[in-house]
Order: C-alpha cells, then structure tokens, then sequence
C-alpha cells in the first residue's frame, strides 16, 4: 500500500478555535498528521511514495470556483484589513436571506463560504488544503494504475466542506474530489463509505443528486451532534440520486459491536451497487479517548474496523478526523493492519 502526504500540509497551523463559546487551543493541529504518517511508516506493506502535482483543475470539477478563488486569497485579504492571527466568521445567511450575490467586504465573504464559526483561517490555509487534495489525487492514480490499495493521509481533512463552503475543520473535500477523478478517468461507479464519528455533510451535499457516485456514513445521530442539521436516516438522495444515499447514525455511547454491525450494513449496500473504486472517509474520532467523541471503540476494536473494510475491490483511505493525538497514529496503523492482513 501506497501512502501518499505531502510537508505542505503542515502548513495550516491554528493556534485557537471557537468551541462551546469559547476561544480555546486549535486540536485540529499538523501533529496529527505527523503522529500517522509516522506510525503507518512503521506498518508492514506500507511505503511512503512520491507526489505529483494534478494542479488546480481536478479541485475545480467539486469545488465552485468563486469558493477556490476566496481561500487562495484570504491571506492577503486578512492583512489588507489590518487583522492578526485566526478568521473566523460571525454572521451567516438566514432561511430567507439571499445568498445569490457574494459581499464585497470580509465579514460577508467569510460567512457567504463557511457554516460554522469554529474553523480557524489562516493565510496558510490554501496551500495545506490544496496539497491535501493532490494527495488524495494520487491516491486515486495509484488506483487507476492498478494499486489494489492506497492510503491519502489528508491534512486539514475534508468531508464537512461541500462545493462552496468550508466547516468542520474542512476546506476542500479529499473524497469528493478524488471520486470525481475516478469518474473523470472513466469509472462508471464509485462508493465513498465515511466510517468517522461525525457525518460526512459535505460530501453527501456534493453528490446527493447523482447515481454515479454512492455515498454511505456510519455517525453519531445528528440530532445529537455535530453538524446537527445532515445525517439522518430518512436522507436518501433526490432526483437521479434517490436511493443512493445512506445515513446509519448511531446513538451517544455506541461500542464496538453495534458500530461494526453497521458498517457491515453499509459493505451490503456497496455490494450491491458494484462500485469500481471504493472510497474511505477514514475518521478515527470514534475511538473512546478521542476528545471530541462520545463513542466506545478501543485500541483493540481498530484492527477489526480494518480487517472488516477489507473487500475485493480497489480501495482508496482518504484520512479525515482523529483529534486523540497520543493514540491516534496507533489506532490509524491498528486499522491499515488490520484491512492488510492476509
């Protein structure tokens, strides 16, 4: 297996977040993706591989250009307006306000482009996102060259950001964008299966209305976390999408058992509609010392998340969340192990 990271990625260094109406220290920090890439090092099978650069192009066929154009420029943005340290957003558009013409000054632009107020900005920002996607990017290529697995250790992570919005720590979506090149280079189906404590909004948002792209999450109930307005069960898809869309949300305190029930569930599905590539939004927040989680998996229960996700088909991990920095690069190895393992 392939793994794929790039140091630009680090770049993106947030020393606050918003968080309970708070300004607290960031834990959405490049010593995560430093803590992984480390510990997959370490796992048999695993080499750390050279990067091309696929350039802007593949990024613009996900996300709206507008939205591109506003992260590339928001560091000389936020200096232009005499401002220091992290963005955040405080204003946002109501159910009834337009949100058809984009504002001129900074504050709207920043609420026009995001969804929450605790996902910190910096001038750094583009170039660790744009370097996150080129390593999912060639993750897929390794892929279409015929890989049978590869792993895209993606920094900042992706699956809360949809076509023209950032949030959840997301800024451009990893899986998205490199389903979309599998399409793009030619496959006729392709699943994104996000196994992660939180649901994968963006991502659903992106490809909600399509039969060429199936997208399954196994998260805590939306009703009682975050991001609280997508995820639900009843959420199937619309127009040509209907039927390829499935949420299974689980309750606060879910353990081992019931959370691998359900990703057994979401294989089914996969089964049945055939895909040629096959997508994981790889968030190992579901562990039971992940800061931000309410779910129960142990140490030992990653190694069977692993060896479950293990299919016949050509199978792309696209990192995502995972905020127990101490434990993370260990439980990430645990399931490359695992899904491995002969």
């Amino acid at each position: 297996m392939k793994l794929f990271f790039s140091p630009d990625q680090m770049a993106h260094n947030p020393q606050k977040e918003i968080s309970d109406g708070k300004l607290v220290d960031a834990v959405e920090t490049p010593q995560r993706a430093q803590m992984v890439f480390e510990a997959l090092k370490d796992v048999a099978g695993v080499t750390h591989a050279d990067m091309q650069d696929f350039g802007r192009k593949p990024i613009e066929q996900v996300h709206d250009t507008g939205y591109i154009d506003f992260l590339h420029a928001f560091g000389d943005l936020w200096v232009e307006a005499g401002r220091e340290g992290e963005g955040f957003p405080f204003v946002w558009p109501g159910r009834d306000f337009r949100t058809d013409k984009v504002p001129h000054h900074l504050d709207g632009k920043l609420g026009h482009y995001s969804f929450d107020a605790g996902t910190p900005l910096t001038g750094k920002t583009y170039g660790a996102a744009y370097a996150s996607a080129q390593s999912a990017l060639n993750g897929a290529d390794a892929l279409l060259r015929g890989d049978g697995a590869a792993f895209s250790l993606c920094r900042p992570p992706g699956h809360h950001a949809g076509k023209d919005y950032y949030g959840g720590y997301c800024f451009f979506n990893n899986a998205a964008i490199a389903a979309q090149y599998f399409r793009d280079q030619g496959a006729a189906r392709v699943s994104i299966f996000d196994v992660d404590y939180h649901h994968g909004n963006g991502t659903q948002s992106i490809f909600y209305h399509r039969n060429d792209v199936q997208f399954l999450s196994v998260h805590a109930d939306p009703l009682e976390e975050y991001p609280y307005f997508l995820g639900h069960a009843d959420e199937r898809g619309t127009g040509m999408g209907e039927g390829f869309n499935f949420n299974y949300p689980l309750p606060l305190g879910t353990e081992a058992p019931t959370f691998l029930h359900q990703i057994q569930q979401g294989l089914t599905e996969i089964d049945r509609y055939d895909p040629d590539y096959l997508v994981i939004s790889l968030g190992v927040d579901f562990f039971e010392g992940d800061p931000i989680s309410q779910f129960k998996l142990t140490h030992p229960d990653m190694t069977k998340v692993g060896a479950l996700l293990r299919t016949n088909r050509p199978t792309l991990f696209v990192m995502e969340g995972g905020y127990a920095v101490g434990d993370l690069g260990r439980n990430v190895a645990a399931i490359i192990a695992g899904f491995l393992l002969d």
